[in-house]
């Protein structure tokens, strides 16, 4: 049997919050695509009848997929969250509802019965932020940010701090706890949030787990961590997506039965110590430079620990002799000599950048991601 799926243009976050109600009642399945002024199709659609949502990714590394979620994926998503925050609250919504991580503050308001508080689109400044912040009527309080939303808020309290006014210090400080996921978060970023008493939680999932199911490393809810022999990370438990709509063999690659139990299996690379996660990479990201392997991911993440280069993204080069080779894109200008000596000080010396690529904006996707696509073909030419 079937359901009918609706389209529906996510610029109104509180008429999809009813709309993501009503499917997960039993009503109809529900898109939201991000369309702007641009008038989102209205043609009838069906998927199956356990699928209560549909999820458009960025296609961040690749090409967008449709994810289809049942209603049980959905609220098991937003009681594992409950159970890992400790309470229900409510949420203040700044993140576009067309992407999981927005879907999800629907969800858990859903589940908790709230009504979350909609930050107004556009760049988050401490005005903005700190008037949906007033409108906030419930004692527990969470948010959910991605890094560059996080990175902006901090510069803000710092300065105005610094000059006295610690009103947004204090305020983002009231929340319970703010996720921050959909990206690495460099971790002079995070120390700096954590100097403010604001109180962080590292999330780690996709589209495909309806949202982050590991925090801070650790599982949550019923969720299953595996590396596989490549030390490719996968991911069980009642989250999972059912499938990509209209792509059966990207399907079939994706999710896998094992040990009894249903897996998704991530791009990215990672280490279990302790039973804590630590993402390393991404599964694709390795490159082969003068004959040697190295990890764009590894590069990245101590470039990203620089003074100035939260925003740096590490792609592959070209070189005419060695290859492929690491290449910093960033909007700041560092030294290229200090950069390799700080990189060369933790791996080895094929791993240091040949290159520093400086834009006066780095591409983003609607997600907020850095198009890294865009960027690759930019350090290639």
């Amino acid at each position: 049997m079937s359901r009918p799926l609706s389209v529906i243009d996510s610029s109104d976050p509180l008429a999809c919050l009813l709309a993501l109600r009503e499917a997960l009642g039993g009503g109809p399945a529900v898109l939201f695509r991000g369309g702007g002024a641009n008038p989102v199709s209205t043609a009838p659609l069906e998927v199956e009848k356990r699928i209560a949502l549909v999820v458009e990714t960025s296609g961040s590394t690749g090409a967008p997929k449709r994810v289809a979620l049942s209603a049980d994926a959905v609220l098991a998503s937003a009681a594992a969250a409950d159970g890992a925050l400790g309470e229900p609250g409510q949420w203040l919504l700044a993140l576009p509802v067309h992407y999981i991580a927005g879907i999800n503050v629907l969800a858990r308001s859903i589940a908790s019965g709230t009504t979350p508080v909609v930050v107004p689109p556009g760049r988050m400044d401490a005005a903005t932020v700190l008037a949906a912040i007033d409108r906030m009527t419930e004692r527990t309080r969470y948010t959910a940010l991605v890094p560059a939303q996080l990175l902006r808020l901090v510069d803000e309290a710092e300065r105005a701090s610094a000059q006295g006014d610690h009103a947004l210090q204090t305020a983002i400080g009231g929340f319970a706890r703010i996720l921050v996921g959909g990206q690495s978060t460099p971790a002079p970023l995070i120390a700096r949030a954590l100097a403010l008493g604001w109180r962080l939680t590292r999330t780690y999932g996709s589209s495909e787990t309806c949202g982050g199911v590991v925090y801070d490393g650790r599982p949550i809810g019923q969720t299953q961590i595996r590396l596989s022999a490549e030390g490719r990370i996968e991911l069980g438990g009642p989250t999972l997506a059912e499938y990509y709509l209209g792509d059966p063999a990207r399907t079939e690659r994706a999710f896998v039965e094992a040990d009894d139990q249903r897996w998704y299996r991530t791009d990215d690379a990672g280490e279990l110590v302790d039973g804590v996660l630590r993402v390393t990479g991404r599964i694709d990201d390795t490159i082969v430079t003068g004959g040697l392997k190295v990890r764009l991911g590894d590069v990245e993440r101590i470039v990203r620990e620089q003074p100035g280069l939260t925003d740096a993204v590490v792609v592959a080069g070209h070189h005419p002799e060695w290859g492929e080779v690491p290449v910093v894109v960033t909007t700041a200008r560092p030294e290229l000599a200090a950069l390799r000596r700080a990189v060369g000080a933790v791996l080895p010396p094929e791993a240091r950048p040949d290159r520093i690529i400086t834009v006066d904006a780095l591409p983003l996707l609607p997600s907020g991601k850095p198009d890294r696509l865009a960027l690759g073909r930019r350090a290639a030419g």
